[in-house]
């Protein structure tokens, strides 16, 4: 019989997502909670928020949903997962204490330096006159980054100390990302090019996406505030197999081990973002979701069937050899 599936989120990502599992022919019925005007045209919407634990589970239950897809971060920290989980439905993302890789970049440094995986150096900080007094004994540009979800607005790249007591202003004291910026994150600023890699991974085992660049500022020529993304070029051509292998060893397989050592097995997409300047690879930050605008470039090039690949995932039998990708970009 073929299945029904729910994508939680609104935005183009959930769209591509539908998109892509509305090409399954084990599919018969997609969900998008909340959706959008694109969504509509493929699925149905359901007006419940990505966070509204009970109003989802509900729903998934009294529809026989065979399967829910996270695309928004927030419903796993919301704690959609684990919910669905003890319900013992089927879900694609990470719970709770695995989201954490994405939703407290304290966290994630702190693991990433335990893990020995090659990152940005950093300090934290949860005092505003902490973090002031330390930025005035920097050297510029620094990196401010609000610790919790942000939607991807949440970083600053400050050339000059003014701009830096702003954004520890808007952060910490404005609240301008809400309790995401109850602690920052400030960093070395790392020069190169950044990269984005996803890879889908059912706990134990992970599939590395093609590689591709996001280019988050608001202006032409990479000026201007972080948005949430304008857009997404797949594959970089001049990221080499080394790149990859690095990547895939250094990075990916070391954090999973590391998530997996703290009672956290990571099931979904873990995305880092990363600097490459020519053989020096570090990672800016992770994501526990597809990336958005990135899902819009990853559907398009995959050729495999996405319904069977994200329920080997959540059944932890994902199979690297069944996960294929169109030629060109």
């Amino acid at each position: 019989m073929a299945a029904s599936v729910l994508v939680i989120g609104g935005g183009g990502r959930e769209h591509a997502l539908a998109w892509k599992l509305a090409q399954s022919t084990k599919v018969s019925k997609i969900y998008v909670a909340p959706g959008n005007g694109g969504t509509e045209q493929i699925a149905t919407n359901v007006p419940i928020g990505f966070t509204d634990v009970d109003g989802l589970l509900k729903f998934a239950k009294e529809n026989k949903i065979d399967l829910t897809v996270i695309g928004q971060e927030a419903a796993s920290e919301a704690g959609v997962v684990n919910a669905f989980q003890d319900a013992g439905l089927r879900i694609f993302g990470p719970d709770k204490a695995a989201v954490q890789i994405e939703a407290s970049k304290v966290f994630s440094k702190d693991l990433m330096n335990e893990k020995r995986v090659p990152t940005a150096s950093y300090k934290t900080f949860t005092s505003t006159k902490a973090a002031l007094e330390y930025l005035r004994n920097c050297s510029f540009p620094q990196v401010i980054k609000a610790s919790g979800l942000a939607e991807g607005k949440g970083v600053v790249i400050a050339e000059a100390l003014p701009e830096a007591e702003k954004a520890i202003d808007d952060i910490m004291v404005k609240k301008v990302f809400k309790d995401a910026g109850n602690s920052v994150v400030i960093e070395e600023f790392l020069k190169g090019q950044e990269v984005s890699v996803h890879a889908l991974c059912d706990g134990k085992n992970a599939v590395l996406f093609p590689t591709s660049q996001d280019h988050k500022q608001v202006f032409d020529g990479g000026k201007g505030p972080n948005t949430g993304g304008m857009g997404v070029v797949a594959p970089l051509p001049w990221v080499t197999d080394s790149n990859l292998k690095f990547i895939e060893n250094q990075v990916v397989k070391p954090t999973l081990e590391g998530l997996k050592q703290k009672n956290a097995p990571f099931t979904g997409c873990l995305y880092p973002g990363l600097m490459i300047d020519g053989a020096d690879i570090k990672v800016l930050e992770f994501n526990a979701r597809f990336g958005d605008p990135e899902a819009e470039v990853y559907m398009r090039l995959l050729k495999s069937d996405l319904y069977e690949i994200l329920i080997s995932c959540t059944e932890g039998h994902l199979n690297p050899a069944e996960v294929k990708w169109h030629p060109g970009a």
